[in-house]
């Protein structure tokens, strides 16, 4: 402030005031933005006491992008000789909202931009496609709805499905005022995906079993469409989607007569069965996938009221037209297809499908028709014999594992598709469930990493909790599962599975096969009983069994009969 007793500031004093530019204040007092209280003698600007709230006003509004044009307009009103009257220059209010619109527009603008370049960086897409992208961004959701209407009528042309196909014409692209990158990116990717043949023919394989499954019309108890199981009906909730009051999938199926809720309780719980089977590593073709897979065929029974034919009871006609339904359904191009229109819509994606259906689908093919248990299986297990046997095959399997280098982990090994290490990794886990199922609390992490970065110590522990298991908990004279399975019986499958485990991975790493051949003989014997009768199909936890050669060792023909090549 100048000492003169004014009260008046020189632009310099104004500049070191505010920390604004001189340069920057000579340009606003030009522009009207900052007008001069006096000057001196010789002409230099002097500011009033307001000048720095004004100055931080004319700062904050230029900071927000508001033009100087608004701004004056602004300060003028705001201003108490300015004017102020009807029709006047806007308020600080009214400017505000103005530049937040121009703003909230720019800013759609510019998701759509990113979007678009988005989607071309991860599609790697052609230059001459970027203005196809662009236009395809721009559409109104009237046009958005008749490129997917086009497309599911070109589909579908001459199938009679209506309800298949009024459902899917009701599931439009409905992108919101606002939407997000993620929704621009795969409206952007749907409307390439309608485009693909892969999708339209599937599409008309799903609508052709829809129609070729629906009663001709005016047959009786003809609902509608058959529900297929693992695949939410077009413009239905997806199956996650539970709405009030629905029942936990779960527990009762809902009452008879309600066959779209009866649709969903069996597409969820098929998910959570399988994802709960896979989990817990209960291979498909096991005694103990049975109850699971009549539990499920007993859900979905109703669910085909009204179909042609409909099964009635499980039966292998029923299990296998549930297998077909699985199997038809098991189109990729489709389920992205629901998930792109989820994401656009901005619903909650549908549940994946593929573990828990890919199990189901195994279950399905190695238990083609419901049946009692053979419990002649279950005989002759004698504990202290079993645990002679763990004992012997830890023995010298513990000694293939520990001549294992970190190199050796890459090996590929007889078990398709698994190097050495994700062997290491199994047979650490058969110690470690058999070991929760002795303590009455079975692990559900079959997928996690038991190895860590020392697998001889966590195979070592891995036998050691075990054996203390077994022999501690009094599981080797104990029940377990639905059928009441021997827990000796349980351990005896551990040791099959460590012996043939031993076996792929002494081939692996070039040691001898030639395992426990104390008790090599004895645990061939209890595999032939014990999964004798098990079906070697697709999915299976065996091949084929496979020739031994004369003379081989009773460890090679454990790995022929497992469906390894001994020779």
């Amino acid at each position: 402030m100048n000492e003169d007793g004014t009260g008046l500031l020189t632009i310099g004093e104004l500049a070191k005031l505010t920390g604004v530019p001189v340069k920057t204040i000579r340009s606003w007092s030009d522009q009207d933005l900052l007008p001069p209280a006096a000057r001196t003698p010789a002409g230099y600007r002097l500011y009033g006491p307001e000048a720095p709230a004004r100055l931080e006003i004319v700062r904050s509004l230029r900071e927000l992008g508001i033009g100087l044009a608004a701004i004056r307009a602004v300060l003028h009103r705001e201003l108490p000789h300015g004017l102020n009257g009807v029709g006047g220059p806007p308020s600080l209010a009214e400017t505000a909202a103005q530049w937040a619109d121009a703003l909230d527009a720019q800013i759609r603008t510019l998701r759509l931009q990113s979007a678009v370049l988005r989607s071309v960086a991860a599609r790697g897409s052609a230059a001459e496609e970027l203005p196809y992208m662009t236009e395809l961004a721009r559409l109104s959701a009237r046009e958005r709805r008749r490129i997917i209407t086009d497309f599911v009528e070109d589909a579908l042309d001459g199938v009679d499905a209506p309800a298949y196909r009024s459902g899917l014409l009701a599931a439009t692209p409905d992108l919101p005022d606002d939407p997000t990158p993620e929704q621009m990116g795969a409206w952007l990717e749907l409307a390439a995906l309608v485009r693909e043949p892969e999708l339209r023919a599937a599409l008309r394989r799903l609508a052709e079993y829809s129609a070729r499954m629906t009663p001709p019309a005016g047959e009786p108890d003809a609902p509608g469409e058959p529900q297929t199981p693992g695949k939410r009906t077009p413009g239905e909730r997806t199956p996650g989607e539970r709405p009030p009051g629905k029942p936990d999938p779960t527990s009762e199926p809902p009452a008879a007569g309600s066959q779209e809720q009866a649709a969903h309780h069996v597409a969820e719980l098929m998910r959570i069965r399988g994802e709960e089977a896979v989990a817990a590593g209960l291979a498909p073709d096991s005694p103990a996938a049975e109850p699971v897979i009549a539990e499920l065929v007993a859900a979905w029974l109703p669910t085909q009221t009204g179909t042609a034919d409909p099964p009635t009871e499980d039966s292998p006609a029923a299990r296998a037209r549930l297998l077909e339904q699985l199997e038809t359904a098991a189109e990729p191009a489709v389920e992205r297809y629901w998930q792109l229109l989820c994401t656009v819509t901005g619903r909650p994606d549908p549940p994946r499908w593929g573990t828990a259906g890919t199990w189901t689908a195994a279950a399905l093919r190695a238990h083609p028709g419901p049946y009692e248990l053979d419990r002649s299986a279950f005989d002759g297990t004698d504990p202290d014999r079993v645990m002679r046997a763990y004992a012997e095959v830890t023995r010298d399997v513990a000694a293939l594992v520990a001549a294992v280098r970190t190199e050796d982990l890459a090996l590929p090994t007889p078990c398709a598709g698994w190097t050495v290490r994700q062997l290491l990794d199994h047979m650490v886990w058969e110690n470690l469930m058999a070991t929760s199922i002795a303590e009455g609390t079975p692990r559900t992490d079959h997928t996690a990493d038991h190895l860590g970065d020392d697998h001889r110590a966590a195979f070592a522990d891995a036998v050691d909790a075990a054996r203390t298991a077994f022999t501690g908990s009094g599981m080797l004279h104990r029940t377990y599962g639905p059928y009441e399975a021997p827990g000796a019986m349980i351990v005896q499958q551990v040791v099959v599975e460590l012996l043939a485990h031993g076996w792929d991975l002494a081939r692996a790493t070039g040691a001898a096969t030639g395992l426990a051949p104390e008790t090599a003989a004895e645990t061939l014997a209890a595999a032939r009983r014990i999964y004798g009768a098990a079906p070697r199909t697709e999915g299976s936890s065996f091949a084929p069994e496979r020739p031994a050669p004369p003379g081989a060792s009773a460890t090679d023909r454990l790995a022929a009969f497992l469906g390894r090549d001994p020779a």
